[in-house]
């Protein structure tokens, strides 16, 4: 069985890894990861990159890397109010690894829709060879539901362009909630887009802690439960189960296993880098198992390993990426 990854990032060219979270993820999830940390503080953007293409060109189960950057926070006027000097890639960094790396990488732009010029930016980077798009709307504080941005998801739509929506918690970036809502998906849908729900909008309460990790399904949050309907009931709608592997997510991955209905509308995806722990996790795997898992040496193999514990080889999550993907 091989498949792609419809969830990867890059991150931005002038990375430095100095927030607290990134020093964090370094000292413990570097290595396992295929980073080295010496490499990353010294050589931190390119050193990365190196790592993320080998990780692909050595993976047992990933033939293709979806990859994308995140597009700066700008006003009406197109005027630049934020940069995330870790996350905010930009679509020309893409295209140059894309452009020397074909054969592992699926290349997705990220055009903020209140870029005046955003409709000619579609234009260009799909000329370039760009196969969808990523919305982080809830950094940018992008409403989604607002009329004004209907000329963007109808030229997604004659493009056959697919669009990942972020949905559900955010904690590497700032993020107004109210735009992780799962509302955010409704306009692209009704218009036509193939849309993709990332995370699963699997949310969590901070006030409550032990819920964030509890397998309970009460406690996977009402979005969860909404878009496992939604998944039924629109044929352009699809979800991803990037992140999945996290402690907050991954107490789900038992109940959405059995959810066979919707199986043939997930999408894999991993959200490299963002780092978890197969052995101290939610999940209800055996310990034998977690250790055996987490001996996988390359960060791919070892998260599709996880996850066909729950689904099969055989299961269509592996296959799904062909009902909306030009490969």
């Amino acid at each position: 069985m091989t498949t792609i990854d419809i969830h990867t990032h890059l991150l931005s060219s002038k990375v430095s890894f100095d927030r607290a979270f990134d020093k964090f993820a370094i000292k413990f999830f570097a290595k396992k990861f295929g980073l080295e940390p010496k490499e990353l503080f010294k050589n931190p953007y390119e050193s990365y990159v190196k790592a993320l293409i080998n990780n692909t060109k050595t993976s047992r189960y990933i033939d293709n890397i979806v990859i994308f950057g995140v597009d700066a926070k700008v006003n009406a006027q197109g005027e630049i109010l934020h940069i995330d000097k870790t996350v905010c890639a930009s679509n020309d960094d893409v295209l140059k690894i894309y452009e020397t790396n074909k054969d592992e990488i699926i290349p997705f732009f990220s055009i903020n829709p209140l870029r005046p010029n955003a409709l000619d930016l579609i234009d260009y980077y799909y000329e370039k060879g760009f196969k969808g798009a990523k919305f982080l709307q809830n950094y940018w504080e992008v409403d989604t539901t607002q009329d004004r941005f209907t000329p963007y998801f109808e030229k997604l739509k004659k493009l056959n362009l697919p669009l990942i929506i972020h949905v559900g918690n955010e904690n590497t970036i700032s993020s107004k909630r109210e735009f992780e809502s799962i509302k955010m998906l409704f306009n692209p849908v009704q218009i036509g887009v193939n849309t993709i729900c990332a995370h699963m909008a699997i949310r969590y309460d901070g006030a409550h802690p032990f819920h964030a990790v509890s397998r309970n399904p009460k406690h996977f949050g009402d979005e969860y439960f909404k878009l496992l309907e939604l998944l039924e009931r629109h044929a352009n709608l699809y979800a991803d189960i990037s992140a999945i592997l996290t402690p907050a997510r991954a107490r789900a991955l038992r109940h959405l296993s059995g959810q066979g209905q919707i199986h043939g509308k997930l999408l894999y995806g991993s959200d490299f880098p963002v780092p978890y722990s197969l052995i101290l996790n939610s999940y209800d795997l055996k310990l034998k198992k977690r250790f055996e898992l987490n001996r996988i040496q390359n960060p791919f193999d070892r998260g599709v390993s996880a996850v066909m514990e729950y689904f099969g080889a055989d299961n269509q999550i592996w296959s799904n990426h062909k009902k909306i993907l030009d490969e």
